[in-house]
Formats: structure tokens, C-alpha cells, sequence
């Protein structure tokens, strides 16, 4: 019967998804289905109702909404023109200097967004037209910011780590501080892409070292820079937890942006408010028929199902965190991320005890996996995004990311077969 049940399952759940119903709704319509079927749980409107109240009410998941509202506040302040100025007297004078600064203003940018698609929007026009304005082809622009804006939701703070932390019930702080690790490697293979690259294609560098000029553009950038180190900082000292960051976080903004830059004013905060309350909306829907769907799953036993077929195999936890990543690669290209999450979590995590698993480790895993889903196609937002906000077809955005792909995921088997990559940090400061 769980086979049917599996089956069933993931045949409505595609066909909704397919025809283009958002993925908290396929959901929701899909479980609704199966209770409706002879071969399904018992229809309960008041456990419907109760599960989904249940997995909106939640306090950790205020973490959401504040993050993206900070994020969106750092956008329209101009702290983003003095973080690519620092980066461009940092790394401008390398070969490539230009690409390099992309990498190094995506993993400063990533401490304030958490999310890729908001580094990609945000300043992903800003680094193309930079670096098309001083001799790089389009493609080659094009590349390098779509690929370094994956880094956004692994170097905390991170929307998805904290949608995966909600649904596998672990500490938002921990997996904040897991990410740290594998976002470094991810930058540093794509720093050493664009620096193959650059030799290869001849890119340029930006001049020489001007040491009075890198300090004032430091000093400038000072107040974006310590904005992840707050967040961590304050994690890690027991200042406040990782929900509570979200809100210093959006304080913290906004007195940037009133006081410091001076760059925003009441409009602006309304319609950052707006449009956060908006995607605020969204996200607890999703999460009421996460919750539901998890519910139905362990009813109808296909964790236990998924894990009896797993466990049949007799492979080590490394071999199946490794098929697993393939699974969720392949998902990805196909589905966007948090739908994946969404999906996914609920079945996997069960099988942690089972297969071996530590919940952290491959919580990070997962993310990293997903965020490639990003930039493939054919369903890769990052993708569109770049189209949008620049001048190259959707051809040429996908073109170009093809020179990205190998190192990054040299860097995922990485970061799958060193578990420490993860996990040395939280452990240090007594987090694991």
C-alpha cells in the first residue's frame, strides 16, 4: 500500500506542479487528494486545520521576514557602491580584477541578503555593467555574477537555511555558523575559475595598489562589513538567538539608512515593508501545508518506505548522502529550491537515525546542492534574473554560466566528503 501510496503521491504532486500550481498549493491539493482516495488516511477537516495553524505559528520563523526586510533596506541605502568600491581596490589589481570583485562583493553581499536571487537582482546590473564598461565581453559578465550569487544563502544569514532548519526542527544558529565553511570554499573555487579565466581570455586588471585609496574605501564599507559580524558575532556570544538577529538586523539597517547614508526616507521604508509583508504572506502558507504534508507522511508510512529501499541498498552514509545530492541536483534543475525543501525534508529527515546521517552536515549539503539548481536550466531563477537586468539574452546567460559548473561541483563533493568543511566551526564554539 505505501508503495501505491509513494506513487500516487508523486504523480499528483508533478502534475500539479507541472501545469504551473505554486508549490505550497500543490501541496496542499496533493495530500487533500490522497485523503479523499480509498488507499489514503482518512479525510479530518479539524486536522487539516490544526496542522496548518500549527506550522504557520511558529517564533523561529520570524526569522524570515526580517532577514528579507534587512536585506531589502541594505539594498536602497548605497552601501552596496561602497562595498563594490572596497572589493574593486582589494582584488581589482589581480588578472581578472573585475571578476574577482564580483566573488568578493557576492560573499560580502550574502552577510545581508541571504538570498541568492536578491544578491542576483540587486547588484548583479551594478558588477555587469562594471565589468562590461572596462573591456569584458558581456558573457563573461554575465557568468561570473550568476554563478557568484549562490553564495548568498550558504554564508549566513540564509533564507533556506532557515526554512530547512524549521522543517528538520535543528538550530537556525548552528546551521548559520555550518554554512560558513563551504560558502568560503564555494568562493574560493569560483575566484579560482575567474582567475583561470582571466589568463585564458586575456581579462584585464584594474591598476596597481593604492594603499591610501584601499584604506579610505575601507573605512566607507565599514558599516555594510560588520553587518555579518554582528549576526554571528551576537549568535555565537549568546548576545541574542538567530530569530532575535533577524530583528538587530533590520534595526541595524535602518539606522544605516536613516542616520549614516541618509539615504531613505518613510516612502522607501513603506514599500519595503509592503514588500515584505507580501513574501511574509507567501511564506507562512507554505509552511501551514508543509506542516500538513508532513503529518500525512508519517501516517502514511513512506519515510519508513524511502528508508527500508535506502537502508536495501547497503551503501556507507557517505555513498548515500552522495545519490541523495544527485536526487536533489536533479530536482533542482527541474524544481525551485524551496519547493524542493519543501518536499524533501520531511521524507529525509526520519532517516537521519537510520542512514547515518547528521542532520547539520547535510542540511548545508542540501542548500549548497539546491542553490546550483539556481543557475541551470531549465528552470534556474538566477537565470531569468540576469536577463532581466542585463543586456544578454537568456541564451547567453546560460551559455555562460557552463565554465562554472565542474569547479562548483568539485567543490560540493568537497564538501560531502570532508564533513568538517561544516561541521569544525559549530563544534569549536560548542554549538554540536
Amino acid at each position: 500500500m505505501s508503495e501505491l501510496l509513494l506513487v500516487t503521491f508523486i504523480g499528483l504532486l508533478m502534475l500539479l506542479y507541472g501545469i504551473g500550481v505554486p508549490a505550497a498549493y500543490s501541496l496542499g491539493l496533493t495530500v487533500l487528494g490522497i485523503m479523499l482516495l480509498p488507499i489514503g488516511p482518512p479525510l479530518n477537516l479539524i486536522v487539516i486545520t490544526q496542522r496548518f495553524w500549527a506550522g504557520m505559528n511558529s517564533w523561529v520563523l520570524l526569522a524570515v521576514p526580517f532577514f528579507l526586510m534587512a536585506g531589502r533596506i541594505m539594498n536602497i541605502t548605497g552601501i552596496t557602491d561602497d562595498m563594490f568600491n572596497f572589493a574593486t581596490e582589494l582584488v581589482g589589481p589581480i588578472q581578472g580584477g573585475l571578476a574577482q570583485v564580483n566573488v568578493v562583493v557576492s560573499l560580502i553581499f550574502s552577510g545581508m541578503s541571504g538570498s541568492a536571487v536578491a544578491d542576483a537582482a540587486g547588484i548583479g546590473s551594478v558588477e555587469y555593467e562594471a565589468m562590461t564598461s572596462n573591456g569584458y565581453d558581456g558573457e563573461s559578465a554575465v557568468g561570473i555574477t550568476g554563478a557568484s550569487a549562490i553564495i548568498g544563502p550558504i554564508i549566513p544569514p540564509s533564507i533556506p537555511i532557515v526554512i530547512y532548519a524549521v522543517l528538520a526542527q535543528e538550530s537556525i544558529g548552528t546551521l548559520f555558523i555550518a554554512g560558513i565553511g563551504p560558502g568560503l570554499l564555494l568562493a574560493a573555487a569560483m575566484a579560482g575559475t575567474a582567475f583561470y579565466l582571466g589568463k585564458k581570455r586575456s581579462w584585464p586588471d584594474e591598476g596597481s595598489y593604492d594603499l591610501s585609496r584601499l584604506f579610505e574605501t575601507f573605512v566607507k564599507a565599514v558599516p555594510g562589513l560588520i553587518t555579518p559580524a554582528i549576526i554571528i558575532g551576537g549568535i555565537l556570544g549568546g548576545i541574542f538567538t538567530a530569530t532575535e538577529a533577524a530583528l538587530v538586523a533590520v534595526v541595524y539597517a535602518l539606522l544605516l539608512g536613516f542616520f549614516y547614508y541618509r539615504s531613505i526616507d518613510l516612502n522607501d521604508l513603506y514599500e519595503v515593508s509592503k514588500e515584505t509583508f507580501e513574501d511574509t504572506v507567501s511564506i507562512v502558507v507554505i509552511f501551514g501545508f508543509a506542516n500538513l504534508y508532513a503529518y500525512w507522511l508519517t501516517l502514511s508510512g513512506i519515510p519508513d518506505l524511502i528508508g527500508e529501499i535506502v537502508v536495501g541498498l547497503s551503501i556507507s552514509p557517505v555513498m548515500t548522502m552522495l545519490l541523495l545530492a544527485v536526487v536533489l541536483l536533479i530536482l533542482g534543475t527541474f524544481i525551485e529550491g524551496i519547493a524542493v525543501l519543501l518536499i524533501m525534508v520531511p521524507m529525509l529527515v526520519p532517516l537521519y537515525p537510520e542512514l547515518g546521517i547528521d542532520p547539520i552536515h547535510f542540511g548545508i549539503v542540501m542548500v549548497v546542492t539546491l542553490m546550483y539548481g539556481l543557475i541551470t536550466p531549465p528552470f534556474g531563477l538566477i537565470l531569468f534574473v540576469l536577463e532581466r537586468v542585463t543586456d544578454e539574452s537568456l541564451d547567453k546567460v546560460m551559455k555562460s554560466m557552463v565554465p562554472y559548473y565542474l569547479p562548483l561541483a568539485l567543490a560540493l563533493l568537497l564538501i560531502i566528503l570532508v564533513p568538517d568543511l561544516s561541521l569544525a566551526i559549530p563544534r569549536a564554539f560548542g554549538l554540536l
